[in-house]
């Protein structure tokens, strides 16, 4: 699969922007207009530039306003056409993307644009170049692809062919399948971008709102199939215009990118079987049966609390690593590991960010594949040099720093928490509370590296995002999103801050980086289990009455049953397919916290209660500006 990026889809200066590209494993880049114009370099020199990053100049663009103009702005046209081949052959670039005319002045007509365009093919011809037309959404005359071919096929000349883009294609709605009929010669460039249903002018969605294929709603797999379908084997390009990415990290972003495209290139082919995509042979995306268990790192007294946290919610000591300072808890499925060790990455990042949920382990189909399809994708494996009757355990680096580990039905896998646990004792009591098995994991990350986590796990795992919908916050908006595998074995909510005075920010903030925030613990009986928190002494978050007299009202609820609740600290919810019920632990730390859920049907996460549960937990941490301990100085 040949790749291509457009340089207008990251941030930085031109130099920044092509090693970022040449980084992240394109094969080659398009020059967009305006950075090679802002650029202190000639255009030979700019080139030289690409060639020696290891990149091709796979287009020039975009040549605008040019089919189609009554005949003194034709002539200038032809003009202007010929000093952008003089920038062309410059760079070394072989290909112009020639847009379709939005001017008031141009006079339409399939067989006048035909004709400028065969005229234009020979000047091209003569200098070795060649000419793409594309559809622009909200062009004048031509604003849909199946226009801009006919041109094309009028046109009849060797050095014109036509530039598809899935944008153009999919915000007017047309017929993909039409893609299936044009000749392959014929198509000489494609570009992909995903974006985000909204209802809004075409020009201005396309300008702020595009986004790598799979980070949105359209349907660019459909798309791109019809593409390959045709026999296509050229550059697979990705032109994506928007505001935050044109803030964020050009290594992100083109790590992002390319991700998007081996991931949508790797599903094309698995559906399309006349499709001329060369790709590494890597497994299809791994379907995950449940959480194995999740990792804290921590150390000192903080161990004591966390451990204490855990028993008052019911969890027992199971076992004690026979080599490491590593034990594991566990209630129902759930298996809690508490790392202190100080030493590797458990002992790296509690010195960085102090207790926190640091790995995740998951019950998946094929460990060893797992990492495989990460590695094809872009993703870096974790290795740590297993102890004396350790087992190597896959895993790679998640989003934030984090650590995914993998576990299956394989042999050494699948019996490692009695080949390298012994069991222990507990110190105190413990009643079980009803815990079965983890309903969610809350991850925050920055607001614009949303799109990023999201695009790791869907590229990776068998589950689907959900769009995106804002969390009310008391100081500001949250944007979340879920991923989540069809059966429920995995459910995780994405969080994205975009200020650090709402919790998420301040979490973000206080911890030096992205995190699980919060694990979702699920129960079959939620009034049972809050009687069974309360005798081991577990503390709730305390909601206002206030709130049970809204729900109480809202949802014509009987007013012993809302007593009930709020004797509990419960909260409800209900949507078109059950009930469902959440009671929250205190904060932990800086905004960490801990949730149990009772779903009667219901499947969503509770969403219209964060504001309550959000206002009571920020009353609990410490005020933005007093002083906290240095997590980097606990060592």
């Amino acid at each position: 699969m040949k790749t291509s990026i457009a340089t207008v889809s990251i941030s930085g200066e031109l130099d920044e922007k092509l090693a970022a590209i040449a980084a992240a494993g394109f094969d080659g880049v398009e020059i967009f207009e305006n950075d090679l114009l802002v650029y202190d370099a000639s255009p030979r020199e700019v080139g030289q530039m690409v060639r020696d990053q290891g990149l091709e100049v796979t287009l020039f663009q975009p040549f605008r306003d040019f089919e189609g103009m009554p005949e003194a702005q034709r002539s200038r046209a032809f003009e202007r056409a010929e000093r952008k081949f003089d920038v062309m052959q410059e760079l070394g670039a072989e290909l112009v993307l020639v847009c379709s005319n939005v001017s008031p002045a141009s006079l339409g007509g399939i067989d006048r644009a035909a004709a400028d365009f065969h005229e234009l093919g020979e000047r091209a011809a003569k200098r070795g170049l060649r000419i793409g037309y594309e559809a622009l959404a909200w062009g004048r005359c031509v604003n849909d692809h199946r226009d801009a071919w006919e041109v094309v096929r009028r046109a009849d000349h060797a050095n014109v062919g036509l530039i598809l883009d899935s944008f153009h294609t999919l915000a007017r709605k047309i017929d993909v399948g039409s893609i299936r009929a044009i000749p392959s010669d014929k198509i000489f460039f494609v570009q992909l971008a995903d974006a985000p249903l909204i209802d809004m002018d075409l020009l201005y969605w396309s300008r702020h709102y595009r986004n790598m294929p799979g980070e949105g709603d359209l349907p660019v797999t459909d798309f791109t199939r019809a593409v390959a379908a045709t026999g296509y084997d050229g550059y697979f390009s990705l032109e994506i215009f928007n505001d935050q990415f044109r803030a964020g990290s050009p290594r992100q972003i083109a790590q992002d990118g390319y991700r998007s495209l081996i991931h949508l290139g790797d599903q094309v082919r698995r559906r399309e079987p006349d499709a001329r995509i060369a790709l590494p042979d890597m497994p299809d995306r791994i379907a995950v049966d449940k959480v194995a268990f999740i990792e804290f790192a921590t150390d000192g007294p903080e161990t004591n609390e966390i451990t204490g946290l855990l028993e008052t919610m019911g969890f027992i000591p199971a076992g004690r690593h026979r080599s490491k300072s590593v034990t594991v808890y566990q209630q129902g499925e759930i298996r809690i590991v508490v790392n202190t060790e100080t030493a590797g990455y458990a002992g790296a990042s509690y010195n960085f960010h102090g207790t926190t949920a640091y790995a995740v382990g998951l019950q998946v189909s094929d460990a060893c594949g797992a990492v495989s399809r990460a590695l094809g994708l872009g993703a870096g494996a974790f290795t740590q040099p297993p102890g004396p009757g350790e087992t190597a355990m896959p895993a790679i680096y998640g989003p934030g720093g984090s650590l995914l580990y993998f576990l299956d039905a394989s042999p050494s896998l699948s019996r490692i928490w009695e080949t390298e646990f012994e069991p222990v004792d507990p110190v105190h009591p413990v009643t079980p509370a009803g815990l079965h098995s983890i309903d969610h994991i809350a991850q925050t990350v920055e607001y614009g590296e949303l799109p990023t986590a999201v695009l790791f796990y869907t590229s990776l795992l068998a589950i689907e995002k959900t769009p995106v919908f804002d969390v009310i916050d008391p100081a500001g908006m949250v944007r979340s999103q879920v991923v989540a595998a069809p059966a429920g074995g995995l459910r995780m909510t994405l969080n994205g801050a975009e200020n650090r005075r709402t919790l998420a920010g301040h979490f973000i903030a206080e911890n030096f980086g992205p995190a699980i925030q919060h694990i979702a613990f699920q129960t079959e009986d939620i009034f049972a289990t809050a009687a069974a928190l309360a005798r081991n002494g577990f503390r709730t978050l305390k909601i206002s009455r206030n709130y049970y007299d809204d729900i109480e009202a809202r949802f014509g609820l009987d007013a012993e049953f809302t007593d009930s609740l709020q004797a509990a600290d419960i909260l409800y919810d209900r949507d078109e397919h059950g009930e469902y019920f959440q009671l929250y632990s205190a904060v932990y730390g800086e905004g960490f916290f801990f949730e149990i859920v009772e779903r009667r049907g219901y499947r969503g996460y509770g969403a219209a209660n964060a504001i309550f549960r959000i206002a009571a937990q920020k009353r609990q941490i410490r005020p933005d500006g007093m002083p906290a301990v240095s997590k980097v100085s606990r060592e």
